[in-house]
């Protein structure tokens, strides 16, 4: 199993729902988060003064997948999310080492 994490644009979150929704996979978190990247932030101008923002709103979106599907759900994600412009965000693969379906003591990929 793997977890994949994903940051993302908050105006994508909704493209890459129905993009998991149509593949099958339903089961996600999401959070809303601030952070940069590379760009270390943008410079916004308000009433002619430019000004330094130097957090960014980014979603993060974490799903526990089995390994069999990483690379097509990855596909996916990129794809929704993609706009060719700094800002679209990263993608992080970590391994699961185990999950517990909590009411029924599944274990594994049979829990995910």
């Amino acid at each position: 199993m793997k977890k994949i994490e994903v940051i993302i644009r908050p105006s994508k979150v909704a493209e890459v729902l129905t993009v998991l929704g149509k593949i099958g996979h339903p089961g996600l978190m999401i959070t809303e988060i601030e952070g940069h990247g590379a760009q270390s932030g943008i410079e916004a101008q308000v009433r002619g003064k430019t000004y330094k923002v130097g957090l960014l709103t980014k979603a993060k979106l974490e799903l526990v997948v089995k390994d069999s599907r990483v690379t097509e759900i990855i596909k996916a994600i990129r794809d929704a999310a993609f706009t060719g412009k700094v800002g679209d965000g990263k993608i992080f693969v970590y391994p699961v080492e185990n999950a517990v379906r909590i009411r029924t003591d599944e274990q594994g990929e049979l829990a995910v």
